[in-house]
């Protein structure tokens, strides 16, 4: 305690620094006191301005440890000093020029500055002036990135500044952007503000139009006659569909050019609300059966000081033809205003375009989905003839063998690579198992066959929730999937998708190989075409079709991995993709691999066009898209590519 108490002493006693006067960044702030201590975001600008502008070593610290709520100041000498609570009463002191460490003193006689919210943005804007000339670059472009976060007009100079001596071309080019998207929201001359915006035409970047929207902004105004000055945006007329009359009228009332409107049901309260003795406004009232004979008694009314001054609806379109209405910009001056206009103009249309290759990486993105959804059921439906409703659950399946993977193997991308042929494997032999117990038994009785796969598909829903639970579970990209390929700000794709559309091109290969160059798919072929000629050469048409069911079961599987890393491992998430698969399949044509691969074009393509037309109501979407399919096979039965043999004969 007596410790303090000296230490007290010896700093009321002198100066807190070792010389004999005060530093220069002393006596700045103490200069600057009165308004630091006020802490008034109004009034505060010219001390940190004073800081920021002073080229003193220390003001950079000064600053960051204001932002940080460490700076003081003595109250009695108004001098200032870092200091950090110890306890409730005990302050220990840095001086600011030196950093030498004074100790603990008594919080008693120090404020501490505590600048609000709008303050610390005040010194952030301040602190940028050191970050962007700081010698490490990650700091720099830390320091760009916070002037795009929350740009201010303080930023433009100190910007303009900084970037002579910037020597990384990456960050020069960053900070040039920059300064000009700066100038156009601040510059000091209508003519660097059109030569900057001007300078952006043909970008379409989020950033220019978030700069170029808000000086378009515009107010409807109204004047004696045309309207007349070169900021008008358009001219407007009344009854219009961007200036409804009444609209227009309640303009003129506002703006105290003309009284108010008279409603028929106004005018006849207040004529009943004033009959006295069978007269209202020196009329009978069995003469108030003209609409020019109750506005007469209703002017008497305004006469005598009973009824508000009001204009009937009949005259109200003459004296909106007295006036003119024109929507006039009044963000920014004319020239800059219609120059941010042109440049926007010009970026509708390739936003349009940019926005339909979207929309087409979306289309082929869901397409591809589809394609590995239905090409196993595109086999079996072909080659067999059978209607597969627990199809979706094989996807189901696969997704939770590749669960089941990832709960062993740690590394996402082994797990994948494990996890695509065991996902083959577990619902090839699923499939088998589900053609020699049950379909075998149902050839040529479709409905059965529809009736008996629905029981098993939701019996396999049942038995994932019994082993599952009926929480969703992850199934984790590897890292090298996260994030998406991005061209601009408009047109992206995720690089899962990517992946989903890379292998359903490389099963579509594999497919035409095992189809074309393998004995298995010269035998598929032949049972397609006729299963009875295929008997009589040798073929053995059910283990051909054993092998064919288990061949789509297995496929469907490897489709439940891939669509298992961008959507929910569910019990229910096949029943999501059962009716496009097969609306996939009988549109491209049944059993033609390159009738399911257009199928799925189409149907994908479909879909998005869909949702894009009416992106609030996905139900409603679903139904066009069905309404459409049906419509699409009165015109063709078989599909795009009609398949020849037993399949298009049934």
């Amino acid at each position: 305690m007596f410790r303090r108490l000296i230490l007290a002493l010896v700093i009321a006693a002198g100066p807190l620094t070792a010389q004999d006067g005060p530093a220069p960044i002393q006596e700045l702030l103490q200069e600057q006191g009165a308004l630091i201590a006020e802490s008034s975001r109004r009034t505060i600008g010219p001390a940190i301005d004073a800081l920021a502008a002073s080229g003193l070593p220390e003001a950079r610290q000064v600053l960051e440890r204001w932002q940080e709520r460490e700076l003081y100041r003595e109250e009695e000498t108004g001098r200032f000093a870092f200091g950090v609570e110890v306890d409730r009463d005990t302050l220990r002191l840095v001086e600011i020029a030196t950093g030498r460490d004074i100790g603990e003193v008594s919080g008693d006689g120090w404020e501490e500055m505590r600048p609000n919210a709008g303050i610390r943005g005040l010194i952030a804007a301040a602190l940028v002036r050191f970050q962007l000339s700081d010698p490490d670059p990650a700091t720099r472009r830390e320091a760009l990135r916070a002037i795009e976060r929350g740009p201010e007009e303080s930023h433009l100079a100190v910007l303009r500044d900084a970037l002579p001596q910037e020597n990384l071309p990456a960050l020069r080019s960053q900070g040039e952007r920059l300064e000009r998207l700066l100038t156009v929201r601040f510059g000091s001359t209508v003519e660097e503000r059109v030569a900057a915006i001007e300078s952006f035409a043909g970008d379409t970047s989020v950033d220019v139009r978030a700069a170029l929207n808000p000086l378009v902004a515009t107010r409807l105004s109204v004047s004696e006659g045309v309207p007349e000055g070169d900021d008008i945006a358009r001219v407007v007329r009344p009854g219009s569909e961007a200036l409804p009359r009444t609209s227009a009228y309640e303009l003129l009332v506002d703006e105290g050019l003309a009284p108010m409107r008279l409603t028929r049901s106004a005018k006849r309260d207040a004529l009943v609300a004033n009959i006295e003795n069978g007269f209202v406004g020196g009329y009978r009232v069995a003469e108030l059966g003209t609409e020019d004979a109750r506005n007469a008694a209703y002017r008497e009314l305004v006469a005598e000081g009973s009824a508000e001054s009001a204009i009937p609806e009949e005259e109200i379109d003459r004296i909106l033809d007295r006036f003119g209405f024109a929507e006039r910009y009044v963000a920014s001056p004319a020239p800059v205003a219609l120059a941010a206009k042109r440049i926007l103009d010009g970026l509708d249309a390739r936003l349009g375009m940019m926005r339909l290759a979207d929309l087409a990486l979306d289309g082929l993105s869901l397409a591809s989905i589809y394609f590995l959804a239905a090409i196993g059921l595109a086999v079996t439906f072909g080659v067999m003839g059978v209607i597969n409703m627990a199809h979706g659950e094989f996807i189901m399946m696969g997704a939770y063998t590749a669960y089941l993977v990832q709960r062993v193997v740690a590394d996402y991308a082994w797990s994948l690579v494990v996890a695509l042929p065991l996902a083959f494997a577990v619902t090839f032999a699923a499939g088998v198992a589900l053609e020699r117990l049950v379909i075998r038994h149902l050839y040529h009785r479709p409905l059965e066959t529809l009736l008996a796969t629905f029981g098993i598909s939701i019996a396999l829903q049942q038995l994932a929730k019994n082993v599952f639970g009926t929480q969703a579970r992850p199934l984790t990209a590897p890292g090298w999937l996260d994030g998406s390929l991005v061209f601009n700000d408009v047109v992206a794709i995720s690089y899962i998708r990517i992946a989903i559309l890379v292998l359903a091109l490389v099963f579509l290969a594999l497919f035409l190989v095992l189809m074309k160059h393998t004995r298995l798919g010269l035998e598929v072929r032949a049972v397609t075409q006729s299963p009875r000629m295929a008997g009589a050469v040798g073929i053995n048409p059910d283990r051909i079709n054993m092998l064919t069911f288990g061949l789509g079961s297995g496929i469907a599987g490897i489709a439940g991995v891939a669509i298992g890393l961008y959507a929910q491992v569910t019990s229910e998430m096949g029943q999501a993709y059962i009716v496009q698969s097969f609306m996939t399949v009988v549109v491209g044509g049944v059993g033609n691999i390159w009738g399911t691969l257009l199928g799925a074009t189409l149907v994908g393509f479909l879909q998005k066009g869909i949702e894009w037309a009416n992106p609030s109501n996905t139900l409603a979407a679903q139904t066009w898209m069905i309404l459409f399919i049906i419509l699409f096979i009165q015109v063709r039965p078989r599909g795009i590519v009609a398949l020849r043999g037993r399949a298009a004969e049934a």
